[in-house]
């Protein structure tokens, strides 16, 4: 993800830190300030925050340590400021494992929360239930309080909360997958509905929860749509076969060229019958206001990229790409460059194909 910091590696998964999660600290920091004129108040703060998000990565390894028991690894996991995010390469297709993969995520926060309260149990800290808080009281109750508030709220039965993908977990355990989905994203967007509702008079922040709720729902109805539609579809049906390709000694001005010459935005490096990378058009761009058209594609090309076998389903590639910071991927076939597949392409591919079905009988 962009604009992203890498803090280090827990089994195996990089962990990252977005950048405006630094603005967090520093707006709780100014805030306990400005209201306490402490600067040990401010630090406490800071802390807390510091705190919660730790639980918050421990909840989204939840995730990804489930996942990989049924051989789904994770690209990595990134810190925002409205919470973490771990990108599975794809969703389990069986339903109980998804309904396992995710339960596991509010597990943890509810496995922290009981470690917290036998701990102030056996010290003679815990305060009487009636006084949890999540704003106020010792450090170690607020965070048990926390611990509690992320587990039922990510429960909450909405996409993208985890509490989304048990409800069409558990649906599609007696229904087509396609159809739980959009059970799952209507109920979703109905309680979407109702939250923005509510924080119109009350709470405007529920207000955003409404909006991160609603396109959540419709961003994961739409992809699994898409999916079912690529089912069983190779991508050498797809693919485009027309394309031009770039050497490590071209220029960006050549890029150009090639670029208005047609409708390519990324382009395949090769040299000497061998693809060493890809120039994506958003790097092509960024290199032209910053170096000039005199620089090499050696020296902007990604030589990470995204590579597909033509025998592959359509399905396999649009879950890589969506997945990926990237547009297009490689197509080989024998070791050989066949093809590109972008998601434009696909989308195009769908639409051609919604159009046939409607024009049969």
């Amino acid at each position: 993800m962009k604009w992203s910091i890498r803090l280090g590696t827990a089994f195996g998964i990089p962990v990252f830190m977005h950048l405006t999660f630094l603005l967090l600290l520093a707006w709780v920091g100014i805030s306990h300030w400005i209201q306490s004129k402490s600067l040990d108040a401010a630090f406490a703060g800071i802390l807390f925050v510091i705190a919660i998000f730790a639980c918050v990565v421990l909840h989204e390894f939840g995730h990804a340590l489930t996942a990989r028991r049924y051989g789904i690894k994770t690209r990595d996991v990134t810190l925002l400021p409205i919470g973490g995010v771990a990108r599975l390469e794809r969703m389990p297709e069986k339903p109980l494992e998804e309904l396992r993969v995710a339960l596991a995520g509010p597990a943890v926060n509810v496995v922290i929360a009981a470690a917290l309260a036998v701990w102030l149990g056996l010290t003679g800290r815990m305060e009487p239930v009636g006084r949890l808080s999540v704003t106020g009281g010792p450090f170690l109750q607020q965070l048990l309080s926390v611990n509690i508030f992320l587990a039922l709220f990510n429960l909450v039965p909405a996409f993208p909360m985890d509490g989304g993908r048990v409800l069409r977990a558990i649906l599609a355990t007696r229904l087509e997958y396609t159809r739980a989905t959009h059970i799952a994203a209507t109920i979703g967007q109905t309680l979407a509905f109702i939250f923005g509702f509510i924080g119109l008079f009350y709470n405007p922040f529920l207000l955003f929860i409404a909006f991160f709720v609603w396109i959540g729902a419709a961003q994961e109805a739409s992809m699994v749509q898409m999916k079912s539609s690529l089912g069983g579809i190779p991508i050498s049906r797809a693919m485009i076969t027309e394309f031009h390709s770039l050497s490590p000694e071209n220029t960006l001005a050549e890029a150009i060229d090639a670029t208005l010459k047609g409708s390519q935005k990324d382009f395949p490096v090769i040299d000497q019958e061998k693809i060493v990378g890809v120039l994506m058009q958003k790097d092509l761009l960024r290199a032209l206001a910053q170096r000039g058209p005199g620089v090499s594609v050696a020296d902007v090309m990604q030589r990470e990229f995204e590579t597909a076998d033509a025998s592959e389903m359509l399905e396999t590639a649009l879950q890589r790409l969506a997945s990926c910071a990237c547009n297009t991927a490689l197509v080989a076939s024998r070791g050989q460059l066949v093809g590109l597949v972008t998601m434009d392409n696909i989308g195009e591919f769908m639409a051609f194909q919604g159009a046939l079905g409607k024009s049969r009988p």
